[in-house]
Parts: structure tokens; sequence; C-alpha cells
């Protein structure tokens, strides 16, 4: 059992560097067994397939990202169900999508290596449309938290276009830093002004700014 999960961590670990100096298309499952000292039918009997391969890779850091979204647009449904970010709260909601931004960044710097596999490497993979996937999850929760803004504050109603780009926007955001930015301090501070940004043009599409909401 021990000798099968060296051996399994052994062809990720070369299919990673694969991967990340080919891409997911141009990655040999010969080159990668080579690599790793064992036969392709050693590798068959871990994986399926070059795509099943490359998606143990990068699934499971992707989850816990995922996760972290979907469990802060949970919480700030709830809170905006209860007025909560209409008020004083609203600063504290504020402080909330920055504390959520961190734990991201860090995941995104724990695993940058198989972000950065994702991002830039998935082409041709069953992994290639995971980002688009993440930006459609924003989107239906910006489109909800929109709506609820207007019913309590008022003003026009928020079109799918813009609503489209502010998820996009969201998310380019975390892209940009992993494919750009060295560090994880560099990223951190990056955010901060990043989210200030997002925060005041969220609420100055509807007139107010965070510290005036329910005013």
């Amino acid at each position: 059992m021990k000798d099968e999960k060296e051996t399994r961590k052994r062809l990720q670990k070369c299919a990673m560097e694969e991967f990340l100096e080919k891409g997911f298309m141009k990655a040999s499952l010969r080159s990668i067994c080579k690599k790793a000292g064992v036969t392709t039918g050693a590798l068959y009997f871990f994986f399926e397939d070059k795509d099943d391969l490359f998606a143990s890779l990068v699934q499971e850091p992707l989850a816990g990202v995922r996760e972290a979204m979907e469990r802060h647009f949970l919480g700030e449904k709830q809170a905006m169900e209860a007025g909560e970010l209409f008020g004083e709260e609203a600063q504290e909601g504020d402080a909330d999508d920055y504390q959520t931004t961190l734990n991201i960044v860090h995941e995104l710097y724990r695993y940058r290596d198989r972000f950065r596999l994702l991002l830039e490497r998935s082409q041709g993979s069953s992994m290639e449309g995971a980002v688009d996937e993440i930006v459609r999850i924003c989107e239906g929760h910006y489109r909800m938290l929109a709506d609820m803004m207007q019913q309590h504050i008022g003003g026009e109603k928020i079109s799918h276009d813009v609503i489209h780009w502010i998820a996009h926007m969201q998310i380019d955001v975390f892209v940009y830093a992993v494919t750009h930015i060295d560090t994880e301090a560099e990223a951190v501070r990056y955010m901060g002004h990043a989210v200030k940004y997002m925060v005041c043009g969220w609420y100055g599409m509807f007139g107010v700014t965070p510290d005036t909401v329910g005013q």
C-alpha cells in the first residue's frame, strides 16, 4: 500500500512537471512514465487516462477554493435576507469580504503551481472550463444581490451585461494574482486595493457608499 501511494505521488510529480512545461495537449504519458520510472501499465493502474491524471492534480485545490467562495456567498445571501448588509453591518460585511479574499489567496499560493496548471495549461482537458463555471456561480450570486439591493435602495435595475462583467472581474482579480504576482505577501497587498475598488464600485452602482448604506 505504501509503495502504491509513493508511486502515485511520483507519477503526479512528474506529470506536474510535464504539464507545466508542455501543456495538457502536448504532454506525453510515455515521457511522464519514463521520468517516474514506471511502465505505462502502472500509470493506468492509478489513472484512467491523461485527462484523469491531469484532473487529479487540480480538482482538490479547486474544490477547496470553490467551497470557500460558496460558503461566503451563502453567508452573504443570509445576511442580505436578514437586512444586515444595509445598515452598520455593511462595514462588517466588507471586512468579511476581505477576510474571505485573504483565505482564498492563501489557498491559491499554497497550491500555486496547480492553479497555474489549471489556468495556463488545461486547454484540451476536461478542466478547461473550470474557471468559466466559477464565473457562472459568481454571476448568479451577484444577480441575486443586485436585485435585493435594488428592492431595498431603489434605482435602475442592473443589466445582465454588467452583472456578467462584474462576475468576470471578480474572478480575473484572482487569476491575475496567480499568473503575474510571485509571492503571497505581494498578492495580499494587491488584493487590499482590489477589494476596496470592487466594494466601492458595487455600492456606487446604487448611488451610495458602504458607510452610508441604510442612512
